[in-house]
């Protein structure tokens, strides 16, 4: 039958990560393509414990709840907020889906068809999905290692009067980079200036390998008035519960909070409810604490067979934290192409191609250290090292 599906359906594309995932599941594939945790260290006992005072609190607790979410919660997360540095209240903290919902209820209330975002490139290939499937122009601004070059961001938000800006400037996806704090500031002095809103995506800042600290974004907007802060729980507690938040200006988060309602009248009731116990009486600090130091023992095995290769032909750095190595190969080298063969040795990435705005540089990929254990790192890595080794001396 011949559908006649909206016109906004044209803009929808599946996820490359997702297709990978559907086929390395077929086989006996290490996957270092997705962006999970690691299982092993998912607070079980805690999670049921915290289902279990849910369900004794009483039958009010399986009702409707509100779109808003489940107040105690975000009372909880002003605290989180007040940690970093950012201005918020409970009226101005809408409890989402996981951050990917705040990303699409964002987009919904502000893009129409040939509106401009502005983002960083490469960046988080789920993100550009959403701003595409509502028909907006998404334009790349320059940057280093330090984040956007302020230069080009303040040319391109006077020339194209984007709607909005969308970063991801703390262990980034795909990079692993980190935005010095001149960059932030001046992201902020420039949208006061230009009258942009940005969207601060923050999932991975909890997993920090160093002593230092980063200043979110949105700590710099003293007026609380241009950036929106969302983070999640799923790489902190667990991706299951499916809980994010977004906090940012009044008339913005309420805008969204009407949206969500025609979506969903409410993310789970009953997993926020859960969420709030854990965060009342579980030592989620200590947790990261742990989830921080077992990444880095990750990672660094990574790095090391990484070391392997001929540092002449690939290039990447040491992450900071996060989840992930973004590696650079030679430009003869079509990542792409050598998926297939990397999958028929066992191991699996994520080419870099969808993470790129419109000129993607085919010869990089990305790796997740954060979900295979130690063991399984280390064989995966002995099978990649080998065929990028092949790769290159062919």
């Amino acid at each position: 039958m011949d559908y006649s599906f909206s016109e906004q359906t044209k803009h929808f594309k599946s996820s490359a990560v997702r297709d990978i995932l559907s086929v390395i599941q077929q086989g006996n594939v290490i996957s270092f393509a997705g962006g999970l945790p690691s299982d092993d260290f998912f607070p079980i006992e805690a999670v049921q414990s915290a289902y279990e005072k849910v369900f004794a609190s009483g039958r009010s607790s399986l009702q409707y709840g509100l779109t808003e979410g489940f107040t105690p919660l975000r009372e909880v997360l002003q605290t989180v907020m007040t940690n970093k540095g950012i201005t918020s209240t409970v009226e101005k903290t809408l409890l989402t889906t996981g951050s990917q919902q705040v990303i699409d209820l964002f987009s919904r209330i502000m893009l129409a068809e040939g509106d401009v975002v502005l983002t960083e490139d490469p960046t988080y290939l789920a993100a550009l999905q959403v701003f595409r499937s509502y028909g907006a122009k998404v334009i790349a601004v320059k940057g280093d290692e330090n984040g956007m070059d302020p230069h080009d961001l303040e040319e391109k938000m006077r020339v194209y009067q984007p709607k909005f800006v969308y970063v991801v400037p703390t262990f980034s996806n795909p990079e692993a980079k980190i935005w010095s704090a001149e960059r932030r500031q001046k992201l902020v002095e420039l949208c006061y200036q230009y009258h942009v809103l940005t969207l601060e995506d923050d999932p991975y800042g909890e997993l920090n390998f160093t002593n230092d600290t980063f200043e979110p974004i949105a700590s710099f907007d003293e007026k609380g008035s241009h950036i929106l802060y969302t983070s999640t729980f799923s790489k902190t507690v667990v991706p299951g519960l499916r809980t994010g938040w977004v906090t940012g200006p009044d008339e913005v988060i309420a805008m969204m909070s009407q949206a969500k309602q025609m979506t969903d009248l409410h993310s789970s009731s009953i997993d926020q409810q859960a969420l709030y116990y854990i965060m009342r009486d579980f030592d989620l600090q200590r947790h990261i604490e742990t989830l921080r130091k077992e990444y880095y023992v990750r990672m660094t095995i990574m790095r090391d067979y990484l070391n392997k290769l001929d540092r002449g032909l690939f290039k990447w750095k040491e992450p900071k934290g996060g989840m992930f190595m973004w590696i650079e190969g030679d430009e003869e080298l079509d990542a792409t192409s050598l998926l297939g063969e990397a999958v028929k040795n066992g191991v699996a990435y994520v080419p870099g191609t969808p993470f790129y705005v419109n000129e993607p540089k085919l010869n990089t990929f990305r790796l997740n250290f954060s979900h295979s254990t130690p063991d399984n790192i280390k064989l995966g890595m002995d099978r990649l090292v080998s065929v990028l080794t092949r790769q290159v001396t062919v």
